[in-house]
């Protein structure tokens, strides 16, 4: 009997993740949270239905591991892809300008008829980006060695 994975399973190793249903994208969500990324650093290939972000991404996974050994929390650059994608629009967000930084606060999906619908990439500062998907077919893998965090802090979000 297998068992499911944990966030001490990939230890050091890179993330390389598929996310095929709701809630694999939840997984994904969960993983680039608070990931931030110039809005120069996104693309949408029209021709080959992909939507990608090149992100730094918050290590939520070493984070605790980081406390216990009294270390500085790492971030990565992550690719993010989405396929199968039909359409995109945005809200509040500076395409190609490269001193505009964004910040992912979620994903969700919102489910259409026969497997199609739309995920949402909610930013910080009230903006989105929703991409019509054909079905959810998303891939996130780690691109770069773990670096310590410029900010050396946990992203916080108080209540």
């Amino acid at each position: 009997m297998s068992e499911d994975a944990r966030f001490e399973d990939g230890g050091e190793k890179p993330l390389r993740l598929m996310a095929l249903d709701a809630d694999d994208l939840q997984i994904v969500s969960a993983l680039t949270q608070d990931a931030v990324f110039p809005a120069n650093e996104m693309a949408w290939r029209v021709r080959a239905r992909e939507f990608a972000l090149l992100l730094n991404r918050f290590r939520w996974e070493d984070a605790e591991a980081a406390a216990k050994r009294g270390r500085a929390v790492e971030r990565v650059q992550s690719v993010l892809v989405f396929g199968d994608v039909l359409k995109v629009q945005s809200q509040g967000v500076e395409k190609g300008d490269p001193d505009t930084v964004m910040s992912l606060l979620s994903i969700s999906f919102e489910p259409g008829e026969d497997g199609t619908g739309r995920i949402v990439l909610t930013l910080a500062g009230d903006g989105a980006i929703a991409l019509d998907v054909e079905t959810i077919d998303a891939k996130l893998q780690d691109v770069t060695r773990p670096y310590v965090a410029p900010s050396r802090k946990t992203p916080d979000h108080p209540e």
